[in-house]
Protein backbone atom coordinates (compact mmCIF):
# COMPACT_ATOMS: atom_id res chain seq x y z
CA UNK A 1 0.00 0.00 0.00
CA UNK A 2 0.95 3.53 -0.93
CA UNK A 3 1.56 5.78 1.77
CA UNK A 4 0.98 9.49 0.45
CA UNK A 5 2.00 12.87 2.36
CA UNK A 6 0.07 16.48 1.08
CA UNK A 7 2.03 19.31 1.36
CA UNK A 8 0.38 22.45 2.35
CA UNK A 9 -0.35 23.33 -1.61
CA UNK A 10 -2.63 20.80 -1.96
CA UNK A 11 -4.35 20.66 0.74
CA UNK A 12 -5.46 24.50 0.09
CA UNK A 13 -6.69 23.47 -3.04
CA UNK A 14 -8.26 20.29 -2.07
CA UNK A 15 -10.42 22.26 0.06
CA UNK A 16 -11.52 24.81 -2.72
CA UNK A 17 -12.46 22.24 -4.65
CA UNK A 18 -16.48 21.63 -4.97
CA UNK A 19 -17.83 18.39 -3.03
CA UNK A 20 -18.55 16.41 -6.25
CA UNK A 21 -14.96 16.64 -7.07
CA UNK A 22 -13.59 16.20 -3.32
CA UNK A 23 -15.63 12.87 -2.99
CA UNK A 24 -14.39 11.82 -6.64
CA UNK A 25 -11.22 12.40 -5.34
CA UNK A 26 -11.53 10.45 -2.00
CA UNK A 27 -12.16 7.26 -4.22
CA UNK A 28 -9.70 7.63 -7.05
CA UNK A 29 -7.00 8.37 -3.70
CA UNK A 30 -8.28 4.89 -2.53
CA UNK A 31 -7.35 3.12 -5.89
CA UNK A 32 -4.32 5.17 -5.74
CA UNK A 33 -3.41 3.50 -2.61
CA UNK A 34 -3.68 0.38 -3.83
CA UNK A 35 -2.22 0.43 -7.49
CA UNK A 36 -1.00 3.57 -8.31
CA UNK A 37 -0.83 2.37 -12.07
CA UNK A 38 -4.55 1.10 -11.93
CA UNK A 39 -5.69 1.82 -15.78
CA UNK A 40 -8.78 3.92 -14.89
CA UNK A 41 -6.16 6.61 -12.78
CA UNK A 42 -4.27 7.06 -16.10
CA UNK A 43 -1.44 7.62 -14.45
CA UNK A 44 1.24 9.44 -16.29
CA UNK A 45 4.65 11.27 -16.23
CA UNK A 46 4.09 14.69 -17.22
CA UNK A 47 6.24 16.73 -18.98
CA UNK A 48 9.33 18.15 -19.18
CA UNK A 49 9.84 14.77 -17.83
CA UNK A 50 12.81 15.77 -16.17
CA UNK A 51 11.21 17.46 -13.18
CA UNK A 52 9.54 14.17 -12.27
CA UNK A 53 6.02 15.56 -12.04
CA UNK A 54 3.37 12.77 -12.03
CA UNK A 55 -0.47 13.15 -12.49
CA UNK A 56 -3.52 11.01 -11.99
CA UNK A 57 -7.66 11.71 -13.05
CA UNK A 58 -9.95 12.78 -10.43
CA UNK A 59 -12.25 12.93 -13.40
CA UNK A 60 -11.80 14.29 -17.14
CA UNK A 61 -11.81 17.72 -15.69
CA UNK A 62 -9.33 17.41 -12.78
CA UNK A 63 -6.36 16.03 -11.76
CA UNK A 64 -3.88 14.95 -9.01
CA UNK A 65 -0.25 15.61 -9.52
CA UNK A 66 2.41 14.08 -7.64
CA UNK A 67 6.24 13.22 -7.18
CA UNK A 68 7.25 9.26 -6.26
CA UNK A 69 9.77 9.65 -3.26
CA UNK A 70 12.13 7.15 -1.79
CA UNK A 71 10.78 4.16 -0.33
CA UNK A 72 8.05 4.11 -2.32
CA UNK A 73 5.89 6.93 -0.75
CA UNK A 74 4.11 9.37 -2.49
CA UNK A 75 3.75 13.57 -2.05
CA UNK A 76 0.40 15.05 -3.35
CA UNK A 77 1.93 18.84 -4.64
CA UNK A 78 -1.72 19.85 -5.79
CA UNK A 79 -4.72 19.40 -7.58
CA UNK A 80 -7.37 21.10 -9.24
CA UNK A 81 -8.52 21.98 -12.94
CA UNK A 82 -6.33 20.23 -15.57
CA UNK A 83 -5.09 23.32 -17.65
CA UNK A 84 -4.42 24.64 -14.15
CA UNK A 85 -2.29 21.58 -13.57
CA UNK A 86 -0.57 21.52 -16.85
CA UNK A 87 0.01 25.16 -16.05
CA UNK A 88 1.77 24.73 -13.13
CA UNK A 89 3.99 21.81 -14.31
CA UNK A 90 5.47 24.78 -16.54
CA UNK A 91 6.02 27.45 -13.81
CA UNK A 92 7.05 25.25 -11.19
Amino acid sequence: MTEIFYTSEFEKRYRALPAAVQKKAERREAMFRQNPFHPSLQTEKLKPKSKEYWGFRIDPAYRILFRFRDGGSVYFLTCGHHGWIYQYVVTH
